[in-house]
């Protein structure tokens, strides 16, 4: 069925995103209109009357809209809502959280400031450049900080890399107190979650603790105590960043830091086992069975109290972690350092900002041996898809930069579309040419579980394809994931040598860190991709690699984690595989393309 309500909303969509792409209002109107038409119809699948023609004198809904309609009603999904998805930065629509902002003000700052993110966004309303915009102004500015920080006091999640500049500057502001001796990051931050509520900060004083805390409630720049007593103490800052302090002595620091940092379920499995060793663990110390304090000098010592090795603060979320630490098993967890170049990049010659020169360069600096570059296929004509002609001019250019940069090689690679019926763009003499695709799904989110998995299980069989690319459509706080059985797919990446990608991009962080640990259980390798769109986009790397140690993931699951020469080798044997058709591949896709 296709209710009146749900077409209404996805052309209410459409408006939107034509909004912040800076269509005229005359564009938008329309779809506008057609949707509050929509929403006076009776609750009836509207099916009926758009095979019959009907639709458009009840609804006034428009021939062009029509086609869209028909489009969803065929397929359950909008193409062209979907294009407009893909062509829109992730960081638009979080902008669109903030209160009082519309996309007539979200399309000029983008368009005037370059801005893409709720943090940059913050940052310019601070530094005068958002009030200097013509139509803008000092009022506008405080308003539009007033929103971000109404944003945080509703409670609302923010991504990773925007809490962690939060705690940044809240650190500062404690180690910055004369009585602190020391003062760290704790709670879902330190575990690298991919979204943050509060920021949880431990400090040692040299003085009273509860003096310390105390001293916060008047700090420049707080505006409300929360709560708190003691030497804890919960209060909001002016921008709404909402710091969670807890002080401490000196001797007191690694247990108030350990308490502090993993889930409660993981704090009770430990407190737990050490009760097996007749040692108590309390908020305050650990005492043997006599009653003694036992000294903690760092959090290793309170889980050797419970006979446990160290666990990284990442696996703190009670999944097991304990248990294999008791058992030994505990992965050696990547490390930044062992990541050798990045597969997932975009240039100028799609949708990306910076030039091939330019990407290789900033990599090279970085220590890597390669960067790929993977920019976007045909059929993603909506952001600057590759044509047959383009993907000469690029590999004569790759192979110019390679020769100006000896010791380092960027490889010929493309972010090919999976299309519907589950083929990937291109032939295969087009898809020869380069050294490793990455296959993604950026069209008809819609699909039921059944079709969109036997979709990438289809393009999984073609041997071209060494990498799938974020492979549940994610983007954290402003998209579910489409409907695909993960399991399905990484089995089938372990049985056919197909990567799955961890793609870094904060908005993203997929494959989900929660699937990691089957996918090293079932031999899958992944790929971590900054989907870098910038030389700055390399940044995300260090993201992705964070969300692989929460994931269980060591060096020898990371296909980036490998040289040049295993990685074109990973790439080779995915094209002489014989591969063995799933049973389940492909079935029920349309040869729709």
């Amino acid at each position: 069925m296709l209710s009146p309500r749900n077409a209404a909303h996805v052309l209410s969509e459409i408006a939107t995103l034509l909004e912040l792409r800076g269509e005229s209002r005359a564009a938008t109107r329309e779809f506008e209109d057609a949707a509050r038409a929509l929403n006076l119809l009776a609750d009836e699948d509207i099916r009926p009357m758009l095979a019959a023609g009907t639709l458009g004198a009840r609804a006034e809904v428009t021939p062009a809209l029509i086609a869209i309609l028909l489009d969803l009603a065929e397929t359950g999904d909008s193409q062209f809502l979907e294009q407009l998805r893909e062509n829109t930065p992730e960081g638009l629509l979080e902008m669109m959280r903030v209160p009082g902002l519309g996309t007539t003000r979200i399309h000029r700052i983008h368009e005037g400031l370059g801005i893409e993110t709720l943090h940059e966004l913050e940052r310019a309303a601070r530094d005068g450049r958002l009030a200097a915009l013509p139509q803008f102004g000092a009022r506008t500015a405080h308003k539009v900080l007033r929103g971000i920080a109404n944003l945080r006091e509703s409670g609302a999640r923010v991504l990773y890399p925007h809490a962690e500049l939060d705690a940044e500057r809240l650190l500062a502001a404690v180690r910055a107190h004369p009585e602190v001796v020391r003062a760290e990051i704790a709670g879902s931050l330190r575990r690298r979650c991919e979204t943050i509520g509060d920021v949880n900060i431990v400090a040692a004083t040299r003085v009273a603790p509860s003096l310390v805390a105390a001293a916060f409630a008047h700090a420049p720049g707080v505006r409300e105590v929360i709560g708190g007593g003691g030497p804890a103490i919960s209060v909001r800052y002016d921008d709404g960043t909402r710091l969670d302090l807890r002080c401490v002595t000196e001797e007191g620091f690694a247990l108030a830091w350990w308490w502090a940092t993993g889930t409660s379920a993981h704090t009770a499995r430990v407190v737990a086992r050490a009760a097996g060793h007749r040692v108590t663990i309390a908020t305050d110390a650990v005492r043997d069975a006599a009653g003694r304090a036992i000294p903690m000098p760092d959090e290793a010592a309170v889980y050797a109290a419970a006979g446990l090795p160290w666990i990284a603060p990442e696996l703190r979320e009670s999944l097991g972690e304990v248990d294999a630490a008791a058992s030994g098993s505990l992965p050696t967890l990547l490390v930044d350092t062992d990541i050798c170049g990045v597969l997932h990049c975009h240039s100028h010659y799609s949708d990306g900002a910076g030039t091939i020169a330019e990407l290789a360069a900033a990599a090279h600096a970085r220590g890597w041996q390669y960067l790929g570059i993977s920019d976007h296929s045909q059929s993603a004509f909506y952001a600057g898809g590759l044509t047959r002609e383009a993907i000469v001019r690029q590999h004569d250019e790759i192979d110019e930069v390679n020769a100006r940069r000896p010791g380092f090689r960027v490889l010929k690679g493309i972010e090919a579309d999976i299309l519907p019926c589950g083929r990937v763009d291109y032939d295969a003499g087009i898809l020869d040419r380069f050294d490793y695709v990455i296959g993604s799904v950026h069209s008809r989110f819609g699909m039921n579980e059944a079709r969109m998995t036997d979709r990438v299980l289809k393009a999984m069989d073609d041997p071209h394809v060494t990498i799938v690319g974020h492979p549940t459509g994610r983007l954290l706080l402003t998209r579910e994931p489409y409907a695909i059985n993960v399991s399905a797919l990484l089995q089938k990446a372990g049985e056919t040598g197909v990567a799955i990608e961890l793609n870094a991009d904060p908005h993203r962080l997929d494959l989900d860190w929660r699937h990691l640990r089957e996918a090293h259980a079932r031999g899958a390798q992944i790929e971590i991709g900054p989907d870098a769109h910038s030389v700055a986009g390399l940044e995300h790397v260090a993201l992705g690699v964070g969300i692989a140690r929460k994931g269980w993931l060591s060096r020898t699951d990371v296909l980036n984690a490998r040289d040049l020469d295993a990685v074109l080798a990973f790439a080779a044997a995915r094209r002489d595989r014989a591969l063995v058709p799933s049973g389940a591949s492909g079935a029920g896709l349309s040869n729709d393309s």
